[in-house]
């Protein structure tokens, strides 16, 4: 693909995308293509620089960081933070799994005791109990999926 800067006989200027640069001239030859303006199909191309991306330089020598563990080595304060938020939600409220919109409605309703839970609800059903007054919120985060 190719992109073109071009100009219409009445000195609009636009851009459009060509498979080739063959491609665009057998199309403005057959009055294809056409100023987004004003209609005319009288197009030139004009001057353009071709993008490129400068080089990568080499170092001398390569710095390899140890990758940091998600939970026990946080890369900075905010991930210090969020791991920190995480580690006092598991410890303080119970994982329900999929089931969180059906318990966070049981709860809210007061057909099942109130307690701290969290877990994981589709789209459309975090959006329902929001919209019915559930107080519910997004984690920054994904649970740990817990089996067995």
């Amino acid at each position: 693909m190719i992109r073109y800067t071009l100009n219409c006989d009445q000195h609009h200027q636009f851009e459009s995308w060509f498979q080739s640069a063959a491609a665009f001239d057998k199309l403005r030859g057959a009055g294809l293509v056409a100023c987004v303006q004003c209609g005319s199909a009288k197009i030139d191309k004009t001057l353009m620089a071709p993008a490129v991306r400068p080089t990568r330089r080499k170092s001398a020598e390569p710095v390899q960081k140890p990758a940091a563990h998600p939970l026990t080595d946080p890369a900075s304060p905010a991930e210090a933070a969020l791991a920190a938020l995480r580690r006092q939600i598991e410890q303080n409220s119970e994982y329900v799994g999929m089931n969180f919109a059906s318990e966070a409605r049981a709860i809210h309703d007061g057909d099942k005791p109130d307690r701290a839970i969290y877990g994981e609800a589709r789209p459309d059903e975090a959006r329902r109990l929001i919209e019915d007054g559930v107080p519910v919120s997004p984690l920054p985060f994904m649970p740990s999926r817990k089996t067995n």
